[in-house]
């Protein structure tokens, strides 16, 4: 965990909200395994060597599945938590998204793009001030909904649940055309000065005073640029030149 902990750029001594915005600035948020056919393993050692030995990024499964072990590691006590994901009209299925509970008292979430810096109290109700904007948790029945402003971001279930019981809709998300990670290549992750978002046809750079958009014609080579993400399958380079 201590390599995991230099690949963010974190300590040991870092407090829970360093922790999170340090690996949301260092560590991409992607699904450019979804397009080149290889499986996503919900194992702690799989997603070791792919976001810490290879440097590459993940989606939630991935991203707050490894964090969660981060997590424990340094002392904190870790549940996973299902989400169903607000799409503009409805939310998803069941187990559309992972996140996490820490220590009974934090919702952490370093896998769902864009979403707050800081853990969000989980039982306060009332607004909560992040530097990515406004959040609130209201309760709906028996489970939560996590607000962003006056939109959802998604609905959270409160039975703890574990790591391999989000595997068959990581593999839905993986293979389903209806799924929304099949549309095209992507990767991004928060910069200094907002964010930078790139597929397989453009590199967007949001900034404070807007945002600037850049045609792609090598993904393979803008991939590598602006993410650092080498490919080690032989098959990479034309299955990305393919899309």
């Amino acid at each position: 965990m201590d390599a995991y902990l230099q690949r963010i750029g974190a300590s040991r001594d870092s407090s829970l909200a360093e922790l999170q915005e340090r690996h949301l600035r260092s560590v991409p948020f992607e699904n450019l395994y979804t397009h080149m056919d290889v499986r996503i393993v919900l194992e702690v050692p799989w997603l070791y060597d792919k976001v810490v030995v290879q440097r590459r990024g993940g989606f939630c499964y991935e991203l707050n599945g490894l964090f969660a072990e981060l997590l424990r590691d340094l002392g904190h006590r870790v549940e996973l938590l299902a989400a169903r994901v607000f799409d503009g009209s409805r939310f998803g299925p069941p187990f559309d998204h992972l996140t996490l509970l820490v220590d009974g008292e934090w919702l952490c979430d370093v896998g769902f793009g864009a979403f707050s810096l800081h853990p969000l109290r989980w039982d306060s109700r009332a607004e909560q001030q992040d530097p990515a904007g406004v959040f609130r948790l209201a309760d709906d029945g028996e489970d939560v909904v996590v607000y962003n402003g006056d939109s959802p971001c998604y609905r959270v279930e409160r039975r703890p649940r574990e790591l391999s019981e989000f595997a068959p809709t990581c593999w839905w998300q993986q293979t389903a055309p209806e799924s929304h990670f099949r549309v095209a290549p992507r990767a991004t992750i928060l910069t200094p000065e907002g964010r930078k978002t790139l597929t397989d046809k453009k590199l967007v750079l949001t900034e404070r005073g807007g945002k600037t958009e850049v045609a792609v014609d090598d993904p393979e080579a803008a991939f590598r640029e602006h993410f650092g993400i080498y490919f080690r399958q032989s098959s990479a380079s034309g299955v990305l030149r393919q899309l």
